[in-house]
């Protein structure tokens, strides 16, 4: 099989970091490409080669990415950030590689919670009530304060005392009780449902740690995914995160535009959404069938060893082990 090349973004990220796992996993005639804004991350040893880019609000940096395409002939670009997601969208035709993400306008729809809110709730697709800060008419007995761009739990204010005195950039949501669950989604070329997977997760600081794979729900979730897909604009993967209250209803409360954080969990759980890019986007294959299965999973730290190295800029990242 010939060799093709497909670049990661955010690969010091767990998103990142979890899509080189899953491409490495599949055994395939794959060299990867991993670009950062530092030059030495933890997915440095999982990439061929790895370049230093800057953050995706500078000017050079859709340049700074098509140079690199280019260079390293890159046939695919699986974004692994909300951002990258919106800026390489809207630049993709200005990149000779294809780029795995939703349309633009759908992109930057869901970079804004609040704007997310107004969007679903126009098309009576189930989301969390929302307010402006200084429009929140106290409805509520709890709430929690959050930025509307931004992403884990950066910010996030619980019962805050003086709710329309937040910053500029905060709303409002109702402090929903419940299990929280996160549901990826995956939309073929076809703009068609291909599958979704859902579990029940436990956060630290933002990042899911334990988490169980759950199916009860998958009725109603598909119902709620398969209203936003016929809107238009959502490819490939896409999550939803939701509470499930203790009278059953699901409330998704936010919308992320990308790959997930748990990527890695579910491709060896039955729900390989980086694969099925690989096969639709790569290889111009059908992708896989979705086969989930039960399953725990918990996360543990891990070192990567590089020996007889003194310098973070000149080691050699082929170089290591796994401790």
């Amino acid at each position: 099989m010939e060799e093709k090349t497909v670049l990661v973004t955010g690969i010091g990220g767990n998103v990142g970091q979890g899509i080189l796992r899953n491409i490495k996993s599949l055994n395939l005639n794959i060299r990867l490409i991993g670009v950062d804004v530092s030059s030495f991350t933890p997915g440095n040893h999982l990439c061929d080669k790895t370049y230093v880019v800057p953050y995706y609000y500078d000017e050079s940096y859709i340049s700074i990415i098509s140079k690199i395409i280019d260079s390293e002939n890159v046939a695919l670009v699986l974004p692994s950030t909300d951002y990258e997601v919106y800026h390489l969208s809207m630049n993709r035709d200005k990149l000779n590689a294809c780029v795995v993400a939703s349309d633009v306008i759908t992109a930057k729809t869901y970079l804004d919670k609040y704007e997310t809110y107004l969007y679903l709730s126009k098309h009576n697709i189930p989301f969390s009530k929302s307010w402006l800060v200084g429009e929140y008419d106290f409805s509520e007995k709890d709430i929690i304060a959050k930025p509307r761009e931004g992403r884990g739990s950066r910010g996030i204010l619980i019962n805050p005392e003086n709710p329309n005195n937040l910053p500029d950039g905060y709303m409002i949501q109702p402090l929903s009780k419940g299990k929280e669950i996160t549901t990826a989604v995956y939309v073929n070329k076809n703009q068609k449902l291909h599958g979704l997977f859902t579990m029940e997760r436990k956060l630290t600081n933002g990042t899911t740690t334990e988490s169980k794979v759950i199916f009860k729900h998958d009725d109603r979730l598909r119902k709620i995914a398969q209203s936003m897909i016929d809107l238009g604009g959502l490819k490939g993967s896409f999550n939803i995160q939701s509470i499930v209250t203790e009278q059953n209803e699901i409330i998704p409360f936010e919308v992320n535009c990308r790959i997930s954080g748990t990527n890695s969990i579910r491709h060896n759980l039955g729900f390989q959404d980086v694969k099925y890019a690989i096969q639709e986007y790569l290889f111009d294959k059908e992708p896989d069938t979705p086969k989930p299965i039960e399953g725990i999973a918990t996360r543990i730290l891990m070192d990567v060893i590089y020996q007889n190295c003194s310098d973070f800029e000149s080691l050699d990242s082929s170089n290591y082990f796994l401790f």
